[in-house]
């Protein structure tokens, strides 16, 4: 046990020292296969900002694009914060605390963190609202992700009581359990929990799921349907472009937040003519931001690259933001004549807003 939670305290603080923000990841990567049957993967790129005082959750509320005066104890919900011209500066995963503090937590890549956390701070004004940096706090020092059809019974067992449905969390002595929107017919969790609780459970699982570590959670999260702002793609989106108010981001019956009318107006005027999409492309080295093009408009991008991860076959699963109009032809990846993009279906669909 003592190597695990060596590592893992190792690689939280190699991140926070690395300028780059690159960090190292664990075990092989992972196919689909292997998560459909059963993976845990330390998350070591992720970083939390809690946000304490009586007036955060109005703060918040005002802020971002989810309702979170309402969120409860036993919820997490995604949230997004914009531009004033409706384009997403960060995806979070919300939920309170059940501390007598009562804090708010958002979780965010931590290569953005640091900028966000700091131009939030800069609207706090007079609430009695204080952010800080809580990704290192000795209670949640430690992120695993898991999922596939063995993962349940095993993270069960450790952590007692489970969320039934998606989005819904527990908190607990063994920290706190998050179930995400599932993939491949089954559910994924996030836990928080100490690097010694965290380290106790891998030693636990070694045999009996598949160990992976960024790049697998990141390629559970894209096959999910669910995509995740980062440095290269800040400021690219409208929620809708990313399909965030599909799978519960945005709020529309809410008051203002920076950017609501141009996120409604997106909404409610006109149908949508981009959204994002679910693809797999014969070359590993794909990455967040890189074009995409139609076959039928080679000059013009016709999309952008939302997230990426390598599938363990050679290539990378996407997510992508597109004209719904490019689906009719050839789109490849990088230029007209790269490596051609092979469509997915996603785990829900991307018509029903638009009918």
């Amino acid at each position: 046990m003592s190597d695990w939670i060596s590592t893992l305290g190792a690689l939280g603080a190699r991140f926070h020292q690395d300028e780059a923000n690159q960090v190292e990841d664990f075990g092989r990567v992972l196919t689909t296969d292997d998560l459909a049957a059963g993976f845990v993967a330390p998350v070591t790129d992720l970083g939390l900002i809690a946000v304490a005082g009586d007036d955060a959750a109005a703060f918040l509320h005002a802020q971002l694009t989810n309702d979170v005066e309402h969120l409860g104890p036993d919820e997490a919900r995604l949230a997004g914060y914009c531009t004033p011209k409706g384009r997403l500066q960060a995806t979070f995963l919300t939920w309170r605390g059940t501390g007598a503090e009562r804090e708010i937590f958002l979780q965010l890549p931590r290569a953005i963190q640091a900028p966000l956390q700091k131009r939030l701070s800069m609207f706090v004004l007079r609430a009695k609202a204080k952010l800080r940096d809580a990704a290192a706090e000795p209670q949640r020092d430690a992120v695993l992700g898991l999922g596939g059809a063995a993962a349940e019974a095993l993270l069960r067992e450790r952590t007692g009581a489970l969320p039934a449905a998606p989005y819904g969390k527990v908190e607990g002595e063994a920290g706190v359990v998050i179930r995400l929107a599932d993939a491949f017919g089954a559910p994924r969790w996030l836990w928080i929990a100490s690097a010694a609780t965290a380290g106790a459970a891998l030693d636990a699982w070694r045999e009996r799921l598949a160990l992976g570590g960024n790049a697998a959670w990141h390629l559970s999260q894209i096959h999910a349907g669910v995509p995740q702002v980062t440095p290269a793609t800040q400021e690219q989106f409208v929620p809708q472009m990313i399909n965030f108010e599909l799978i519960g981001g945005v709020n529309f019956k809410k008051g203002c937040y920076p950017g609501q009318e141009i996120v409604a107006r997106s909404q409610y005027l006109g149908k949508l003519k981009r959204r994002m999409v679910l693809a797999t492309v014969d070359n590993a080295a794909v990455r967040a931001g890189d074009e995409v093009f139609a076959a039928d408009d080679p000059d013009q991008p016709a999309g952008m690259v939302v997230n990426a991860a390598p599938n363990g076959r050679g290539g990378a699963d996407l997510l992508v933001e597109l004209k719904l109009a490019a689906l009719e032809t050839d789109v490849h990846h990088g230029a007209a004549g790269g490596t051609p993009l092979r469509f997915l279906p996603l785990p829900y669909s991307i018509e029903q807003a638009d009918t």
